[in-house]
């Protein structure tokens, strides 16, 4: 294959399944569950393709049940960071002069042992380890990780053939080498899809990765990491190190070879590390490449022409899947006051069907939050909104820790559009609703644009084609993903390239071709065909 120009096909998203009743895969993915609830794994650190285990230990529980421990993990210290750079740059010669057909092979492997051998244990690890239901951890992983890997490819092609002009004499071409050192990946507990794409996107390109993963995603990315060696990754090229991210973090922005920071998270962490990195910027060979999603306090706005069915699904949906636990998650609302009657009514009797409960019952549709820092967190907005003179508890708004964590889909209204569920992000089953006056329409999508730092994702609702248009351009830079009589949420690989700016993060689309090129080092080469033997030119003559 040394010699061949071989193009990856473009591919098609991996279908979703549907866990419909009495469906073979529905079958598959409780047999799945049934095998891994009853186990308990010991997760070590993965160094350079070996095991370590520390004796530093930690417990990884079901959210949703909190008293069954599903694995314990070990944790890294600060000699075992440095073993996980060292392993990293041990690799980083080989796999980064392995021909890319050769890497973007691999990546399709790992793709199809998800789509087929461990799909549904996938599925299982992800539904017990972080509480989501069959359909919410389907789409995530395994199918949004299997169209990463998948597109990566293509993407890569595209990016490894897109070449310079040559004039007659001379030819150019561009080299898209590898960043000059190791990538840390800091990964969050929400998506283990993004938690792959962060180590194999850098990876695709040449890259070699330290990973700390979320504490609260280890038992599902562990099997990740445990599929990446399956599947062929070299020793070394991703190193599996779970840990404080303080303790981490200290080593990892002190050594000269840290050449790229690839992080799915909060603003504040982002912030803190960026911070960090500035503080040392003197210590590395390069300027090291800053990639991040942050936050988000995502809207949800409707015009006068709208239809109150379509925004109350989106609120239901955008708001309270997943308990709300995503970036892109529906956290405010600006709804016309000639259509909240009827909003309200329909997002209350959604509400009222609605079950909440343990992943493993199929028919709740909320299941559990994160952990009980992310519970405590919540319930002290929820708790602020019932004590606040500005707003009042409209559907939900009590909270159970007991057995799981669980917090019931909360929708706040308040008179005040700057009150602080409208600004803060919460990250959880909870959106606040400011009503306006329909004439009112131009004056709060400037209120929309100012009252939060932060710019994600958003949605607006009209069939007035002039009010989508002046939505459109007002809040053009309110979100990077802005979705027009849609929920914010749910962007496709490939179709809806994922990021926004402001405090959201450095906007470089996750699942489109911009985020592989932040991963590459390019050089240009020049060659003169037949070099010139003479200095002069045409103007030093005279006559």
């Amino acid at each position: 294959m040394d010699n061949a120009i071989f193009r990856f096909a473009k591919p098609e998203n991996e279908p979703v399944k549907a866990y419909a009743p009495g469906s073979s895969e529905k079958a598959a993915l409780k047999s799945a569950l049934a095998q891994l609830e009853t186990e308990k794994w010991e997760i070590p650190l993965i160094i350079g393709g070996k095991e370590i285990y520390t004796g530093d230990t930690g417990n990884v529980v079901m959210p949703h049940d909190h008293h069954h421990v599903l694995a314990t993990y070990h944790k890294a210290g600060e000699k075992e960071v440095q073993m996980a750079i060292d392993a990293a740059m041990k690799a980083h010669k080989e796999w980064s002069e392995l021909p890319w057909v050769e890497r973007a092979s691999l990546m399709m492997r790992v793709a199809e042992l998800f789509a087929t051998k461990y799909r549904y244990m996938l599925n299982a690890s992800v539904m017990l380890g972080q509480s989501k239901n069959p359909f919410q951890a389907e789409i995530d992983a395994p199918c949004e990780l299997i169209d990463f890997l998948r597109f990566s490819t293509f993407y890569a092609g595209q990016v490894y053939a897109d070449q310079p002009y040559s004039e007659k004499g001379i030819l150019n071409r561009m080299e898209y080498r590898a960043l000059e050192g190791f990538v840390f990946s800091l990964t969050p507990f929400n998506f283990t899809s993004i938690a792959s794409n962060l180590n194999m996107a850098p990876a695709m390109m040449g890259n070699v990765a330290v990973w700390k993963p979320s504490t609260t995603a280890i038992y599902s990315n562990y099997f990740l990491m445990k599929v990446f060696k399956e599947a062929g990754l070299p020793d070394g090229v991703v190193n599996f190190i779970p840990g404080k991210g303080s303790v981490i973090g200290k080593v990892i922005t002190a050594s000269p070879d840290f050449a790229g920071f690839h992080f799915t998270g909060s603003t504040e962490t982002f912030n803190t590390l960026w911070r960090q990195i500035g503080e040392n910027l003197g210590r590395y060979k390069s300027y090291p490449k800053m990639v991040g999603e942050t936050g988000g306090k995502n809207f949800i706005f409707a015009h006068s022409s709208a239809d109150a069915l379509d925004i109350a699904t989106a609120i239901v949906r955008g708001a309270f899947e997943y308990q709300g636990q995503k970036c892109s998650a529906g956290s405010r609302a600006y709804i016309p006051s000639s259509l909240w009657p009827k909003v309200k009514e329909y997002v209350g009797d959604m509400l009222k069907e609605i079950k909440m409960g343990d992943v493993r019952d199929f028919t709740n549709f909320i299941n559990a939050v994160i952990d009980e820092a992310s519970f405590d967190n919540i319930m002290s907005y929820i708790e602020y909104a019932k004590q606040s003179p500005d707003a009042e508890i409209i559907f939900g708004g009590h909270g159970d820790k007991s057995v799981g964590y669980f917090v019931e889909p909360t929708v706040i209204q308040t008179t005040n559009p700057k009150f602080k569920s409208m600004v803060e992000e919460i990250f959880g089953p909870v959106i606040t609703i400011y009503v306006y006056e329909d004439k009112d329409f131009e004056e709060t999508l400037e209120l929309c644009d100012s009252t939060s730092p932060y710019g994600l994702t958003g949605s607006i609702f009209a069939y007035d084609r002039y009010a989508v248009d002046k939505a459109f351009n007002k809040l053009r830079y309110a979100a990077g993903n802005f979705y027009i009589n849609d929920k914010p949420t749910g962007a496709v690989i490939a179709q809806q390239p994922f990021g926004g700016s402001r405090a959201s993060g450095t906007n470089d689309k996750a699942g489109g071709p911009l985020n592989l090129i932040r991963w590459t080092n390019p050089r240009c080469i020049k060659e003169a065909l037949v070099p010139p033997t003479s200095y002069g030119y045409p103007f030093l003559g005279e006559k």
